[in-house]
């Protein structure tokens, strides 16, 4: 299909409401746009952060899910643990390949699932009790750790558990951080007053444990990375251009992190934010704090890495300026080899994206090096903050949805008729089923690393991989299949 206008786009949206009643359709209205690049403010275009429309399908996570599965569970060292039902802890393990380097089960346990088990008569009589007792069991089995999470399930906001109590007394005996997380699922209306509710327990808990301490060594080229999740080691690839051009990294986290990285991070004298959703917060406490200024950056592809190493070290004197040049040079044969390689196997090919945190426009310029093109982009959680920096990567007349539901991205996708779909592990088979390529971008599909020159390379052949992968011609989309089949099978029986 041709791009569309933005009478199109706005034809397909009222087209797409029309199977809702009338009171979902003004609701749902609101969370679904065209792009307009000359608006300043996405809030007079689109509504975000609001409670899903109940009886329809959300794809978002809970405030558990934004406190234990992203911000504090990679946090390497520590023990979290899952206050509830086994449920939730189990669920939540392993399940976003956040690398890390250890020996799990010794100094390591982001792959662990730690449980107070509620049964019936811990909902009846609390649970304060059995929490205090797996702190001393923690501490005799686990000796290594370095501290321990409380992350409390929705039981525990019903029932009134005191959690601050236990983690108080718990944090005397054992000498180490015990932080109570008020994460309960329902709180909020997404995984994102998850991430709010991590980052106060972390501003409350433990970046203030070492204000005073003057035996760390700083040098003027500290920098921290918050909120990369090492997602198949991106972080790692992160890392390696920043301490190429001269920078010295002295934080890294949640992914691959560990509790003194997190104790340090006041004394580095920028702080570097990948995931503004989940981590702003935080760095915006850091800033009014300790005077820390910070900058979202972005290492999806060689155009926003270029851009973002440039910015980075603006704020350094000239030899991190000067180090700056020196890795885009290094690095320029090989990510133009890989464009010159798979440019002209993805070239003009048309993307919709629809995913959590930073991906849905950080991994835009990715795309637009490979010369393809986002037609459609929106967030399970996203704020207008999000979308505010949104609509300046997209181009005008495409679509933007918020808390799209499951049958809006199937319309959409049906009209758009997209060549590949990245999105959730919750949409990847019904996509495919169709006969559209599609690949996951909350985990990137098993592969990685993405960030980075080096994930660059990756990207890209991950992208081709999937989009030229011989397997779809034998596959028809509904939309590509004759009206006369239906007949001629009919006719045949």
């Amino acid at each position: 299909m041709s791009e569309l206008t933005r009478e199109e786009t706005e034809a397909l949206i009222q087209e797409v409401l029309e199977v809702y009643p009338e009171n979902a359709q003004k609701d749902r209205a609101k969370h679904l746009a065209v792009n307009d690049q000359s608006v300043e403010q996405s809030k007079k275009c689109i509504t975000s952060n609001r409670k899903s429309l109940p009886g329809v399908m959300t794809i978002r996570g809970c405030a558990y899910a934004g406190s234990k599965g992203v911000v504090w569970g990679p946090v390497k060292d520590m023990i979290h643990v899952s206050h509830g039902p086994v449920g939730c802890g189990q669920y939540s393990r392993a399940g976003r390949r956040n690398y890390y380097v250890g020996t799990t089960g010794v100094n390591t346990f982001g792959t662990m699932n730690f449980t107070s088990d509620f049964q019936e008569k811990d909902i009846v009589f609390g649970g304060d009790k059995k929490l205090a007792k797996i702190m001393n069991e923690i501490d005799q089995l686990f000796p290594l750790n370095k501290g321990v999470t409380i992350q409390s399930e929705c039981p525990i906001g019903l029932i009134g558990d005191d959690i601050e109590a236990v983690a108080k007394k718990a944090t005397k005996e054992m000498e180490k951080p015990v932080v109570p997380v008020r994460c309960e699922g329902f709180r909020g209306v997404s995984q994102s007053l998850g991430h709010h509710i991590a980052n106060d327990s972390i501003r409350d808990w433990v970046l203030s444990n070492r204000d005073g301490d003057e035996s760390f060594e700083s040098t003027p080229y500290d920098v921290s990375i918050i909120g990369d999740y090492n997602i198949g080691g991106d972080a790692w690839s992160s890392r390696t251009l920043l301490e190429e051009m001269g920078l010295r990294v002295i934080a890294q986290w949640s992914g691959d992190g560990t509790l003194a990285e997190m104790e340090n991070t006041p004394k580095a004298k920028l702080n570097l934010l990948h995931c503004y959703r989940s981590m702003n917060y935080v760095s915006r406490h850091m800033e009014e704090k300790y005077g820390i200024p910070w900058m979202e950056y972005n290492f999806f592809g060689p155009t926003k890495i270029e851009e973002s190493l440039r910015k980075i070290a603006s704020f350094f004197d000239e030899k991190i300026q000067q180090g700056a040049e020196r890795v885009i040079e290094k690095y320029r044969p090989e990510f133009e080899a890989v464009i010159a390689k798979y440019r002209p196997r993805l070239e003009g090919k048309r993307v919709m994206l629809y995913v959590g945190g930073l991906r849905p426009r950080h991994v835009i310029g990715a795309y637009e090096d490979l010369g393809m093109e986002v037609v459609g982009t929106g967030y399970e959680f996203a704020h207008n903050d999000d979308y505010d920096r949104t609509i300046k990567e997209m181009g005008n007349a495409t679509l933007i949805y918020d808390d799209v539901t499951g049958y809006e991205f199937e319309e959409f996708v049906k009209k758009v008729k997209p060549d590949l779909i990245g999105s959730g592990i919750k949409e990847k088979y019904i996509f495919q089923k169709m006969g559209i390529p599609f690949r996951q971008m909350h985990s990137w599909d098993y592969s990685g690393p993405y960030h980075g020159y080096d994930g660059f390379a990756i990207f890209a052949r991950d992208m081709d991989m999937t989009l030229n992968n011989p397997c779809w011609g034998k596959l028809q989309a509904p939309w590509l299949k004759s009206e006369e089949e239906p007949e001629a099978a009919a006719a045949g029986a």
